[in-house]
């Protein structure tokens, strides 16, 4: 197969481009070239996809994989271009895109949100900040409209959550497994029975490259297992595969919101109670043969990335050494 990947060097990107090479097809890179180290031997066509895409033309390919499709200008500027040059197209979308997104379950006909194109140019036009990550759901949405528009029928949407393995650029999970292979007194957030959901990028990854082989349509929530883990046995997993000698010290979310510590950054995973769940019905994506591994390898893995992620480099989610242990203080003599 012809594949075209827009992206390809980053997580999920890295790992696409990766199971299609081992599953001996050709592939062909776009992106900004800041990886170059990445794929060395992988045609590479340099460009922006916010500017001119002439690069692209005149050439044909059996299937595009977006890995990188975040501003829907820039989508509906690829998407134009190669309708006519592609079979099929993969965009990576997320489960952000509801409209609900705490909606219980979830499904692939729940509602999505809404944006106008003056309200998405306004938002995009600058660089990235807080508005467009306040609005990154909405602008994930219009996305899937826009691809959809000008490949009607030939675009598969994958709506992930929270993606984790090694490589992962967020921190979210990697803080976890750091964090308690340190060891000592460990703040827990909240409820410890609380569900949490997430998919190792290795899974997602071979699944989108089966889809896309097939040339299947349609919207998939690609979020994790059916049944669900518990932030308690995520955190006593971390724990086990480590063999540290961490003490996890449940702390209630009502002191945590209190003190304005931000769910799901400054403690990944957590979401308070008062926040709906975010259960996603996977049941459609199971159905089509998503396969996922124990939580246990990609803890282990995550571990056996941790020397190779320079440590020097803060982590980009969780809580500082210092503020966790200023929180305990703070929650013990309560």
């Amino acid at each position: 197969m012809e594949l075209l990947i827009l992206g390809g060097t980053r997580f999920i990107g890295r790992y696409v481009t990766e199971r299609a090479l081992e599953k001996g097809h050709t592939v062909t890179l776009f992106n900004r070239g800041t990886n170059k180290q990445q794929f060395s031997e992988v045609e590479t066509i340099i460009g922006d996809r916010d500017g001119d895409l002439s690069s692209l033309a005149g050439r044909k390919w059996d299937a595009v994989i977006d890995t990188s499709g975040f501003i829907p200008r820039t989508v509906n500027k690829s998407t134009k271009l190669l309708q006519d040059r592609v079979n099929h197209y993969t965009y990576i979308s997320s489960v952000s895109a509801y409209q609900d997104f705490g909606e219980k379950p979830c499904t692939e006909s729940s509602p999505l949100q809404e944006i106008s194109d003056t309200e998405a140019e306004r938002i995009t036009a600058g660089t990235a900040g807080p508005i467009y990550n306040e609005h990154y759901g909405a602008l994930k949405a219009k996305c899937e409209a826009v691809a959809e528009k000008n490949l009607n029928g030939r675009v598969l949407h994958i709506r992930p959550g929270l993606v984790v393995g090694p490589y992962d650029y967020s921190d979210r999970f990697t803080y976890w497994v750091k964090r308690i292979h340190e060891g000592g007194e460990v703040l827990a957030p909240g409820n410890p029975e609380r569900p949490v959901q997430f998919i190792d990028v290795r899974d997602l990854a071979d699944w989108v490259l089966r889809m896309t082989e097939q040339r299947v349509a349609g919207a998939y929530n690609v979020t994790g297992r059916e049944r669900m883990s518990t932030m308690g046995e995520v955190l006593a997993s971390c724990k086990k595969a480590s063999g540290s000698n961490a003490v996890f010290r449940w702390v209630n979310e009502e002191f945590l919101l209190e003190n304005e510590i931000a769910p799901w950054t400054e403690l990944p995973l957590w979401l308070p109670e008062s926040m709906s769940a975010a259960e996603t019905n996977v049941d459609r994506a199971l159905r089509e043969g998503l396969s996922l591994r124990p939580l246990e390898e990609t803890i282990h893995d995550v571990l056996n990335w941790l020397p190779i992620r320079n440590d020097e480099t803060p982590l980009k989610a969780g809580l500082t050494r210092e503020k966790e242990k200023a929180l305990l203080r703070m929650a013990e003599s309560r």
